[in-house]
């Protein structure tokens, strides 16, 4: 196998991996909503700041000639789980 191609299978295989990782980080929120739910909020900084931090790569990933999905994929749960555990935050 030439070294590029080697090269480009590592990358992919990073690729893969961190935007497994990054999915399994957010949807760790939902024990978070869990706990606003049952009456043990949690503070609304983190999750806020994720959802904001997870929309920025978002429309980074989407604004790039060739769309970065790894990117739009991994971060995309972000948004959602980030806000839904800020809202529950307050609606316990």
């Amino acid at each position: 196998m030439k070294e590029a191609n080697k090269r480009l299978l590592h990358v992919k295989l990073v690729g893969n991996t961190a935007t497994i990782a990054c999915l399994i980080m957010y949807i760790s929120y939902i024990e978070q909503i869990i706990s606003n739910f049952t009456g043990h909020p949690v503070s609304p900084i983190q999750p806020i700041c994720a959802a904001i931090n997870a929309l920025l790569w978002v429309v980074y990933g989407w604004l790039k000639p060739d769309k970065d999905w790894p990117v739009i994929i991994a971060n995309f749960p972000g948004i959602i789980f980030g806000v839904l555990t800020f809202v529950t935050v307050f609606i316990h």
